[in-house]
């Protein structure tokens, strides 16, 4: 932190007091292996609710995402279906473009030219067949033409970090102008089951049937009796090799892995299932503060009252290696004294957690209520007040 801010340690409202610290000197050193080795091009194992990034190798390495790519199609279709754009209900007519026949040797769902399928069914068999042929009449019926859609995906590609991401059609077929990142891919799952939870629940589906046609999702993580795996995607070109974005639960910890490349349908499950059992084993991740929860009272100069509640705006969540909870602490940085007036929701400063004074994570401290100005007569005393305080 920097020696010119207002530094100020906050153990009273840390989380070390709930359990306090270390319960004695000669406690067992908490030691933390390296990740497994993951046969793949490039893979990354995070944390969904702190975003803390647990294991990589060549995580912001641009690869080709195979039908990885179709979990932002199915973004934007939750999207456009939260905002009320589109309705499940709502009758699609199959185009020659989105014609079955236009993909062959490839997954579809088999829809024929000129049948109308339900916006639901097409949904469905975009994430639990992999339909190549769904995706674009979804992209059709959503923004007119598959170019158009792919501007809204790389527009929410944007939108929520993928830096080192193009989209150039809906399915994922290999172009050299598609490409992403484990790391961007773990983003995408991220924002996928925070941002449309109605969306993400289809992903848990093993199997779907459509015209007569079973087909089962080739997640094969979600027949793994051994941990609680809810999502995501398969990806698989030649070019591509197999790929597998996978998100499980233990508790109230969530996980997301991403293995791109690696040489087989068996290996994407294994690898991902390694990093996924290594994150768990060896992580945990706790959330030491609420929205809206006071972290602390601070002093508030030429305002209505003296002090003015500070906190958070979104729920806190720090992932560490498993054992370290207890040692959690917090402390708080503020940019300057502060001077009413305040309105609620100012950025303030700086929220810090920290293990054996190493910051571990930090979120921005906002004031939590409207303070305004107070009368002419307080505000001349703080201001004389300030101006003694400078002189020493």
């Amino acid at each position: 932190m920097k020696s010119n801010k207002l530094v100020k340690s906050i153990f009273a409202t840390s989380v070390a007091l709930s359990a306090t610290i270390a319960t004695s000197s000669f406690a067992a050193p908490i030691v933390v292996p390296d990740a497994p080795q993951i046969a793949a091009k490039g893979f990354v194992l995070m944390d969904y609710h702190s975003g803390k990034v647990l294991a990589e190798k060549e995580m912001n390495t641009q690869l080709s995402p195979a039908s990885l790519t179709k979990m932002m199609t199915s973004y934007v279709i939750g999207q456009e279906l939260d905002r009320g754009n589109i309705n499940l209900n709502d009758d699609v007519v199959i185009s020659e473009n989105a014609w079955a026949k236009n993909f062959p040797d490839s997954s579809k769902m088999f829809v024929e030219v000129g049948t109308t399928v339900k916006v639901e069914e097409l949904n469905r068999g975009i994430i639990i067949q992999s339909g190549n042929d769904a995706c674009v009449a979804m992209a059709e019926h959503i923004a007119g033409s598959e170019d158009a859609f792919v501007d809204l995906m790389n527009a929410w590609a944007s939108s929520i970090g993928m830096k080192d991401t193009h989209f150039a059609n809906v399915h994922g077929l290999d172009n050299p102008n598609l490409y992403s990142t484990p790391y961007d891919m773990a983003l995408l799952g991220q924002a996928l089951i925070r941002d449309v939870p109605d969306e993400y629940r289809i992903y848990s589906e093993k199997k779907f049937t459509y015209n007569g046609i079973t087909q089962y999702n080739r997640n094969g993580l979600l027949w793994d009796k051994s941990m609680n795996v809810d999502g995501i995607k398969t990806g698989h070109t030649s070019n591509a090799g197999y790929s597998l974005v996978s998100s499980a639960t233990e508790g109230k910890m969530r996980l997301v892995a991403v293995v791109m490349g690696t040489k087989n349908a068996n290996a994407r499950k294994t690898e991902s299932k390694k990093l996924l059992s290594y994150g768990f084993r060896f992580f945990e991740t706790v959330a030491p503060h609420t929205a809206g929860e006071t972290f602390v009272e601070e002093k508030i100069w030429m305002g209505s009252k003296d002090t003015v509640a500070l906190g958070v705006d979104e729920d806190t969540f720090v992932t560490l290696p498993r054992g370290q909870a207890k040692n959690l602490k917090a402390s708080f940085v503020l940019e300057k004294e502060l001077e009413a007036p305040i309105s609620k929701g100012d950025v303030v400063g700086k929220l810090f957690y920290q293990v054996d004074g190493e910051d571990v994570a930090e979120y921005p401290l906002l004031a939590l209520e409207d303070v305004d100005q107070g009368s002419l007569f307080s505000r001349l005393w703080d201001y004389l007040v300030l101006l003694f305080k400078g002189l020493f």
